[in-house]
Protein backbone atom coordinates (compact mmCIF):
# COMPACT_ATOMS: atom_id res chain seq x y z
CA UNK A 1 0.00 0.00 0.00
CA UNK A 2 1.40 3.31 -1.04
CA UNK A 3 -0.19 6.71 -0.91
CA UNK A 4 -0.58 8.62 -4.12
CA UNK A 5 1.65 11.49 -5.22
CA UNK A 6 -1.29 13.80 -4.52
CA UNK A 7 -1.51 12.59 -0.92
CA UNK A 8 2.24 12.90 -0.54
CA UNK A 9 2.13 16.51 -1.75
CA UNK A 10 -0.86 17.36 0.46
CA UNK A 11 0.97 15.98 3.49
CA UNK A 12 4.15 17.85 2.54
CA UNK A 13 2.25 21.13 2.29
CA UNK A 14 0.40 20.77 5.58
CA UNK A 15 3.30 19.34 7.56
CA UNK A 16 5.54 22.17 6.36
CA UNK A 17 2.91 24.69 7.39
CA UNK A 18 2.35 22.94 10.73
CA UNK A 19 6.03 23.18 11.65
CA UNK A 20 5.62 26.95 11.34
CA UNK A 21 2.06 27.14 12.59
CA UNK A 22 1.86 30.90 13.17
CA UNK A 23 3.23 31.78 9.72
CA UNK A 24 1.15 32.75 6.71
CA UNK A 25 2.51 31.09 3.57
CA UNK A 26 2.28 32.41 0.05
CA UNK A 27 1.89 29.94 -2.80
CA UNK A 28 5.24 31.16 -4.11
CA UNK A 29 6.92 30.44 -0.77
CA UNK A 30 5.46 26.93 -0.67
CA UNK A 31 6.53 26.37 -4.27
CA UNK A 32 10.11 27.43 -3.51
CA UNK A 33 10.37 25.40 -0.30
CA UNK A 34 8.60 22.22 -1.35
CA UNK A 35 9.39 22.01 -5.08
CA UNK A 36 5.89 20.82 -5.95
CA UNK A 37 4.95 21.63 -9.57
CA UNK A 38 3.20 25.01 -9.45
CA UNK A 39 -0.07 23.98 -11.14
CA UNK A 40 -0.29 20.91 -8.90
CA UNK A 41 0.44 23.04 -5.84
CA UNK A 42 -2.24 25.58 -6.74
CA UNK A 43 -4.83 22.84 -7.26
CA UNK A 44 -3.92 21.22 -3.95
CA UNK A 45 -4.10 24.51 -2.08
CA UNK A 46 -7.60 24.98 -3.49
CA UNK A 47 -8.58 21.42 -2.54
CA UNK A 48 -7.14 21.75 0.97
CA UNK A 49 -9.03 25.03 1.39
CA UNK A 50 -12.30 23.45 0.23
CA UNK A 51 -11.71 20.62 2.69
CA UNK A 52 -11.44 23.14 5.52
CA UNK A 53 -7.82 22.56 6.54
CA UNK A 54 -6.49 25.92 5.39
CA UNK A 55 -7.91 29.23 4.30
CA UNK A 56 -6.68 31.76 1.82
CA UNK A 57 -6.32 35.45 2.42
CA UNK A 58 -6.26 37.63 -0.65
CA UNK A 59 -4.26 40.68 -1.52
CA UNK A 60 -0.67 41.74 -1.72
CA UNK A 61 0.23 40.22 1.64
CA UNK A 62 -2.16 37.30 1.22
CA UNK A 63 -1.40 33.66 1.68
CA UNK A 64 -2.53 30.51 3.41
CA UNK A 65 -3.06 29.81 7.10
CA UNK A 66 -4.75 27.01 8.98
CA UNK A 67 -8.52 27.21 9.16
CA UNK A 68 -8.65 25.13 12.33
CA UNK A 69 -6.28 24.02 15.09
CA UNK A 70 -3.63 21.58 13.90
CA UNK A 71 -4.36 19.23 16.80
CA UNK A 72 -7.73 18.52 15.14
CA UNK A 73 -6.29 17.69 11.71
CA UNK A 74 -5.50 13.99 11.33
CA UNK A 75 -3.31 12.53 8.61
CA UNK A 76 -6.15 10.15 7.73
CA UNK A 77 -8.53 12.97 6.88
CA UNK A 78 -5.87 14.80 4.86
CA UNK A 79 -5.23 11.74 2.72
CA UNK A 80 -8.94 10.96 2.51
CA UNK A 81 -9.65 14.49 1.28
CA UNK A 82 -7.45 14.07 -1.81
CA UNK A 83 -7.90 10.36 -2.55
CA UNK A 84 -10.34 7.64 -1.71
CA UNK A 85 -8.92 5.79 1.27
CA UNK A 86 -11.09 2.84 0.37
CA UNK A 87 -8.39 2.09 -2.20
CA UNK A 88 -6.02 1.42 0.69
CA UNK A 89 -8.40 -1.26 1.88
CA UNK A 90 -8.09 -3.07 -1.45
CA UNK A 91 -5.68 -5.73 -2.61
CA UNK A 92 -1.99 -4.92 -2.36
CA UNK A 93 -1.41 -6.71 -5.68
CA UNK A 94 -3.92 -4.45 -7.41
CA UNK A 95 -6.75 -6.95 -7.76
CA UNK A 96 -10.14 -5.27 -7.73
CA UNK A 97 -11.27 -7.64 -4.98
CA UNK A 98 -9.32 -9.60 -2.39
CA UNK A 99 -12.01 -11.72 -0.76
CA UNK A 100 -11.33 -13.17 2.67
CA UNK A 101 -12.29 -16.66 1.49
CA UNK A 102 -9.90 -16.48 -1.53
CA UNK A 103 -7.22 -13.91 -0.65
CA UNK A 104 -4.27 -13.05 -2.86
CA UNK A 105 -0.83 -14.47 -2.11
CA UNK A 106 0.24 -11.31 -0.25
CA UNK A 107 -2.94 -10.87 1.82
CA UNK A 108 -1.75 -12.43 5.10
CA UNK A 109 1.69 -10.83 4.89
CA UNK A 110 0.32 -7.38 4.09
CA UNK A 111 -2.68 -7.27 6.46
CA UNK A 112 -0.75 -6.52 9.67
CA UNK A 113 1.40 -3.62 8.33
CA UNK A 114 -1.63 -2.21 6.47
CA UNK A 115 -3.68 -2.11 9.66
CA UNK A 116 -0.74 -0.57 11.57
CA UNK A 117 -0.40 2.13 8.90
CA UNK A 118 -4.13 2.92 8.95
CA UNK A 119 -4.15 3.02 12.74
CA UNK A 120 -1.16 5.38 12.75
CA UNK A 121 -2.66 7.87 10.30
CA UNK A 122 -6.02 7.77 12.08
CA UNK A 123 -4.34 8.71 15.38
CA UNK A 124 -1.68 11.19 14.22
CA UNK A 125 -2.40 14.91 13.98
CA UNK A 126 -0.32 17.69 12.51
CA UNK A 127 0.34 18.87 16.08
CA UNK A 128 2.12 15.58 16.78
CA UNK A 129 4.94 16.77 14.52
CA UNK A 130 6.05 19.41 17.01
Amino acid sequence: MFISKTSEYALRILTHMALNYETQFSAQNLYEKLHIPKRYLMRLLTDLSKSGFIKATRGRSGGYIFARPIDTIYFYEIINSVEDLQSLEGCVLGNTVCPVDKPCAMHQIWEKPKQAFLETIKNTTLADLN
